[in-house]
């Protein structure tokens, strides 16, 4: 049987913001989870990444607090995220559906002077939004009081035990008042997370709309094996790309934060308009990025698993998985950026020697075979056409200004460069070669025994 929003129990205010944003019938994880936040109930809320999670806590915490007003640095609500990205997300749903309230939101990131986020606490916070870390340093400045919160909001709860954030939570809860509201909202249900529900829950009611660590059907998943050198993987990668189908824009996940800012790089000398995106990025930096992926002005963006938790950005066509996530529940993270609200999507993932282990713990987790890709590895191109095609804009760049990445490092000679590159044995455009320049060293004219 099919609700809709004004069958929920929803106030009138937070009902006619739905429906002017679009909105007339809920999601599962909605229409399950909504009615019990209104009664005031302990919730635990399992759901695969793109069901409109955040809405379900968003939409009725508006109801709540229609009545009641906040006091100076004592804020009525807590929604804890993983990472700045999400916290922003989560205030940009307030503003969207709490336009007809006059309600106050901060929110509490790293990346943003303390003077301004203290401004907002100092008139006083209906609903506080905010990363474990920078929470706690408003809490030990003085700043903030947590003794009149009624409802806490733990977003992510699986990422917050990824990304080690566990022993702050478990602080944060024990500043809080013992009886308040509590929700918990997670992809994936570890036993670590588990015991943190029993400790912190009273009676909590389980909402799970789909199984556990399952992976969206809208999704066409595939496996590609590719060569053993990052130039070969990149080179899969760009192949992927180029023959692509419907293609709009795509996310492209890297294990490590320094392969990320690589691979966008090279994407860029070969033509792709590419941006990168990790957790050493300055925050206005990550947010511009963002908002230029969002627009569609940045077809395609180069990220770490900052990006693979919960951001809302629904057109998103294709995934690439340049490395095998180590960890198998960020599979079900990263390709979920895909396939979202109905829409069909594809996630390819390269595969490379020594990553079947990982692909192994994904099949298992998720339950499915995903199937290989038929096409041979591709390797870097070092022979035929392509290396042709692409060595001429390569060496028309040369005679300008060469790209950043082939600059020396600051206080280092360019020889370490150079041997650095004869050691990996290529580069994106084909294997590196020993040459004397015309000139030999005397040494190696001696005679040998001499």
């Amino acid at each position: 049987m099919t609700v809709e929003f004004s069958e929920l129990g929803l106030g009138d205010k937070v009902t006619e913001a739905v429906a002017a944003a679009g909105y007339t019938k809920p999601t599962d994880i909605q229409a399950q989870a909504i009615p019990h936040v209104l009664e005031k109930k302990d919730l635990i809320g399992i759901a695969q990444t793109g069901t409109g999670k955040t809405a379900s806590f968003v939409l009725p915490m508006l109801s709540l607090l229609e009545k009641g007003r906040a006091r100076a640095r004592m804020p009525r609500t807590l929604i804890l995220e993983p990472t700045r990205e999400l916290a922003a997300q989560v205030h940009e749903n307030f503003e969207k559906y709490g336009k007809n309230h006059r309600l106050t939101v901060a929110l509490l990131i790293g990346g943003v002077s303390f003077e301004d986020q203290n401004k907002k606490l100092d008139r006083g916070a209906d609903v506080l939004i905010a990363t474990p870390g920078r929470l706690l340093d408003h809490f030990e400045r003085g700043r903030l009081l947590l003794t009149g919160v009624d409802i806490l909001v733990i977003d992510e709860a699986d990422r917050m035990l990824d990304m080690g954030f566990i022993p702050d939570i478990e602080r944060i809860c024990g500043l809080l008042p013992p009886r308040r509201q509590t929700l918990f909202f997670s992809a994936t249900m570890p036993p670590e997370i588990q015991k943190l529900t029993q400790r912190f829950l009273r009676d909590p009611v389980k909402v799970e709309v789909a199984r556990q660590n399952s992976t969206n059907e809208n999704i066409d998943q595939k496996l590609l094996k590719v060569g053993k050198t990052p130039a070969e993987k990149r080179a899969a990668l760009r192949d992927q790309i180029r023959s692509a189908k419907e293609m709009k824009n795509a996310i492209i996940f890297c294990n490590r934060k320094r392969d990320v800012a690589t691979v966008a790089r090279s994407l860029e000398r070969h033509g792709f308009s590419a941006g990168a995106l990790h957790g050493d990025m300055d925050q206005k930096s990550r947010m511009e990025t963002l908002d230029r992926f969002r627009a569609g002005s940045l077809p395609i963006l180069v990220a770490s698993d900052v990006a693979a938790r919960g951001l809302d950005i629904p057109a998103v066509s294709h995934v690439f998985n340049f490395d095998v996530p180590t960890h198998a529940e960020d599979y079900v993270h990263r390709i979920g950026r895909t396939g979202r609200a109905g829409r069909s999507g594809s996630a390819i993932t390269l595969v490379g020697p020594g990553e079947s282990k990982y692909v192994d713990a994904i099949t298992k987790l998720i339950q499915r075979d995903i199937e290989w890709l038929d096409a041979a590895p591709v390797s870097a191109p070092s022979q035929g056409g392509d290396a042709q095609s692409e060595a001429a804009p390569k060496r028309s760049r040369q005679k300008s200004k060469r790209p950043a990445e082939d600059q020396p490092r600051q206080g280092k000679s360019a020889e370490p460069k150079r041997r650095e590159t004869s050691r990996r044995g290529s580069n994106d455009d084909g294997p590196a070669s020993f040459k004397t320049e015309g000139h030999i060293p005397a040494f190696l004219l001696r005679p040998v025994g001499k």
